[in-house]
């Protein structure tokens, strides 16, 4: 059976057969999941019981504890020097998220921002952080011809008017252990910082999840920024943490997940990821689709590689499809979207940001 099989009504069966395959076992495991806080998609009376049910439940899975939730001191912002390039002025920013978790990333403001504006906060993928997004390179010098297969997308949110924060994910960039920074700058700290997560009963994707709640806090505060079109856009691992914090944060007007929106079997289930993509027990309440459901009737577009070999497109599709009818259920059709592009796990950007605009123009 591969990945993007279903499981089948041999599978209940196949438990009672030993195996020394790993993967047909786990599928087999698969299929008896019980799902408990799927959509309820023919039951609309539910919906706004559900939406409290699942996302109390999801903040316990990825260990948000309650307490830094409910009590959100003002935060303190360090900014570094005003450097202006090209088009857009960029600072370093820095700001603890949570005790003792220092929080930081570049802002770029466009040039001739009149009025609010609307904001993106970008996450990076594995690679080098946020300097790799925003045509940085390994020295410190602006290159901004220097490509990757990120696309230096934080430097094209600028360019399209965007308020941007390139917000470094733990493990990644500036933001790395001792061991990562002398293996070199594409070297993340992942492991073990997600392993000693899961060991404090928390998780990396809540660590990250709640820099991302924290980054709102702070862009909300800006004159510069429209509040309520504040959106987030991330491509592998970055795209991973948009998912979850717009299902969890109302104030996101838009998600785009860029190579990392799949169904969880075939993805990160059955194909070999980073362990800062897991949470713990999650299957046993949720697929991906149903995150996708918390973040309806808001504005959610996903783009995928047809060669991406870990996001894999027949995953990508089946998940699309399953929040398709979340959102026409809520009349919201028109707010989803999903581009597959000719190529493998990189960032595409094509349809995303003419029709981010547009919906965005239209709000």
């Amino acid at each position: 059976m591969t990945p993007s099989q279903k499981p089948n009504a041999l599978d209940r069966e196949s438990l009672s057969r030993p195996t020394t395959d790993s993967l047909a076992y786990s599928l087999a495991r698969y299929s008896e999941l019980p799902r408990s806080l799927r959509f309820p998609l023919s039951q609309p009376e539910r919906w706004e019981a559900w939406r409290a049910e699942a996302r109390s439940k999801l903040s316990q899975l990825i260990g948000l504890p309650r307490e830094l939730r409910e009590h959100r001191p003002d935060l303190e912002i360090e900014y570094g020097p005003a450097v202006v390039r090209p088009g857009f002025v960029r600072q370093f920013v820095r700001f603890e998220t949570r005790p003792g978790c220092m929080a930081v990333g570049w802002l770029l403001i466009p040039e001739k921002t009149v009025g609010p504006r609307p904001a993106m906060i970008c996450l990076p993928g594995h690679g080098r952080g946020i300097d790799e997004i925003t045509g940085i390179v390994e020295k410190g010098q602006d290159d901004e011809s220097a490509q990757s297969y990120q696309h230096n997308f934080a430097l094209q949110c600028v360019r399209q008017g965007y308020v941007t924060l390139a917000l470094e994910m733990i493990g990644f960039g500036h933001r790395r252990d001792p061991a990562a920074r002398k293996r070199g700058a594409g070297a993340s700290s992942c492991m073990p910082a997600a392993g000693a997560a899961l060991m404090l009963g928390e998780s990396m994707v809540g660590w990250r999840v709640w820099d991302v709640v924290r980054a709102i806090d702070f862009l909300t505060s800006l004159s510069d920024v429209d509040s309520a079109k504040i959106s987030l856009m991330g491509i592998s691992g970055g795209g991973t943490v948009s998912l979850y914090a717009a299902a969890l944060d109302e104030r996101v007007a838009c998600a785009m997940l860029s190579c990392s929106y799949c169904t969880f079997r075939d993805s990160i289930f059955s194909v070999s990821h980073c362990i800062d993509n897991y949470v713990p027990g999650i299957l046993n309440w949720f697929e991906v689709a149903d995150l996708a459901a918390l973040i309806a009737p808001r504005l959610l577009f996903c783009e995928a590689g047809a060669a991406d070999d870990i996001f894999p497109e027949p995953g990508v599709r089946e998940a699309f499809e399953e929040a398709r009818r979340s959102y026409e259920a809520m009349k919201a059709g028109g707010n989803l979207s999903l581009h597959v592009f000719q190529a493998g796990h990189v960032f595409d950007g094509r349809q995303a940001f003419p029709w981010i605009a547009q919906q965005l123009a239209t709000d």
